[in-house]
């Protein structure tokens, strides 16, 4: 009975032959699953295995191709993003214990101890490459939960658009703007002086995007006429008592402080004021913000890897023009500067020596610098970081079900015209007197379609830019240039 059973027991279960055999049948179950079961008569096994691996695949690239935003939602939904993480751990466990079962039913029944030490050298492989990609999906999913809880929930905002779905994402219009603010302090407490104040307003179709910087230093701003801080300062916003407590950058801090709640149901009532404020000084609805700690800036930088800009003149780092104490050093002028992130943060805001128009025209080439350095692949490999730093310094009131049409819209003003209009002192233009109806006049001559604008020869970041042969100059300071221009290498001698 022995010798009749035997040979039935040993065709069921067909084995490679020699090294290279079952080394190619373990690649070949890694690959697709269940393929090196099918070859060693485990046909049910082989089956449960290779079916599901394809479904899933296949379903996968379908759910993708069909509609690519609404596979990029995925990344910005906590629940879908848990049950990212269990399926992904889930298919591992499962795919690696395939790997090992393979190579142990396929593997010759008598081999040296040099094939054995060897086939389980290629197992141990072939596992590490499949826990690889796998694990980033994992661990990637719940770092990115992590984050979307932390910046996107909770931002309840009193002034934000209503009309806003998924599906329609900027609600029918054809630009949407978002206010980009540097903050002194944590975001995430009151008291937060915004000396950064630049709008983007971005053609949602084209990408096309003109950023409007203002001075930290702007009174009696308006505010909209139907907003109620409008009832409360008529003649903008100004007051008793230190003058330097009625600023735009005093905005954030001073107006929740003195009127809480007069917006409505907020979770940040200063982001919601100044909103208000720099839409009555440019005549446009404000539809969103993102709030930047300027100190944990250098952070954001340090994460992508650094920056490039073009450097004209000696940028200080540190001193105090007011009190006479020197800068501890200066960043040198000279073409394609590679800043890391403390270089880049004083690149930003160095102020001895200069004024704050100067250092505005900076931090608005370091916006088109950061934008030069999002390449996917870079942001990808560094993604852990950025995302332990946004939490921290970053705070906003674009709602989480939003992110993947913000994510597209980005993509395409990454590939698209830059200009920028900074109001700075002129003829014209005055903070301490500002004229605001010729203010919304150059806002609207901006934004007009067709506005002509001048091509550079490329770079980012630049103060104070000289006329060149490939920037013409503008009459006025306000009006819009294009940011390859302005930011690129006109050193001052």
């Amino acid at each position: 009975m022995t010798s009749r059973n035997e040979p039935r027991r040993r065709s069921r279960h067909r084995r490679a032959r020699g090294l290279a055999g079952t080394l190619g049948l373990t690649l070949a179950s890694t690959v697709l699953p269940g393929s090196g079961m099918l070859y060693a008569g485990r046909r049910v096994l082989g089956v449960l295995l290779l079916g599901p691996a394809l479904a899933l695949s296949g379903y996968l690239v379908w759910y993708v191709v069909r509609d690519p935003q609404a596979a990029m939602a995925v990344a910005f939904d906590p629940g879908r993003l848990t049950a990212v993480t269990t399926v992904a751990v889930a298919v591992l466990l499962v795919w690696v214990l395939n790997v090992v079962l393979t190579y142990v039913m396929v593997r010759p029944g008598e081999r040296r101890r040099g094939e054995t030490l060897l086939g389980g050298a290629f197992v141990l492989l072939m596992c590490v490459a499949v826990a690889a990609p796998l694990g980033v999906v994992a661990r990637y999913s719940m770092v990115q939960k992590q984050v979307v809880q932390h910046v996107f929930q909770h931002n309840r905002s009193a002034t934000a658009p209503v009309d806003v779905t998924q599906e329609d994402p900027w609600g029918g219009r054809d630009r949407v703007t978002v206010l980009l603010l540097g903050g002194d302090g944590d975001v995430h407490r009151p008291g937060v002086r915004t000396d950064s104040v630049v709008l983007a307003s971005i053609d949602v179709h084209t990408g096309r995007t003109v950023l409007f910087s203002l001075p930290r230093n702007l009174e009696r701003v308006p505010f909209p006429r139907r907003s109620p801080l409008h009832a409360l300062y008529p003649d903008g916003f100004t007051g008793p008592g230190d003058p330097a407590e009625w600023l735009l950058n005093a905005v954030y801090r001073n107006v929740p402080a003195l009127h809480p709640g007069v917006l409505g149901r907020s979770d940040n009532e200063g982001a919601d004021a100044v909103k208000q404020a720099v839409a009555g000084a440019l005549g446009l609805h404000v539809d969103y913000y993102l709030l930047v700690n300027l100190a944990g800036f250098r952070s954001i930088v340090q994460a992508i890897g650094g920056v490039t800009v073009n450097i004209n003149q000696p940028i200080p780092i540190g001193g105090n023009t007011d009190l006479g104490i020197p800068p501890d050093a200066y960043l040198q002028p000279g073409p394609h500067r590679r800043l890391n992130g403390f270089q880049a943060l004083w690149f930003a805001r160095g102020r001895y020596g200069s004024d704050d128009y100067q250092r505005m025209e900076r931090q608005r080439c370091m916006i088109d610098a950061i934008i030069n350095e999002a390449q996917p692949l870079n942001l990808l490999r560094r993604y852990e970081k950025l995302a332990a730093v946004g939490q921290q310094i970053v705070r906003t009131d674009i709602p989480s079900d939003l992110l993947s049409a913000f994510v597209d819209l980005a993509t395409t003003v990454k590939g698209s015209q830059v200009r920028s209009v900074v109001f700075r002192a002129s003829p014209q233009f005055t903070p301490a007197d500002p004229d605001y109806a010729w203010m919304h006049q150059k806002v609207r001559t901006a934004l007009r379609t067709g506005t002509p604008a001048h091509r550079g020869s490329g770079g980012t970041g630049t103060p104070t830019p000289a006329p060149s042969p490939s920037a013409t100059p503008t009459a006025d300071p306000a009006d819009a240039t294009d940011a390859a221009d302005a930011c690129g290498y006109h050193p001052v001698s």
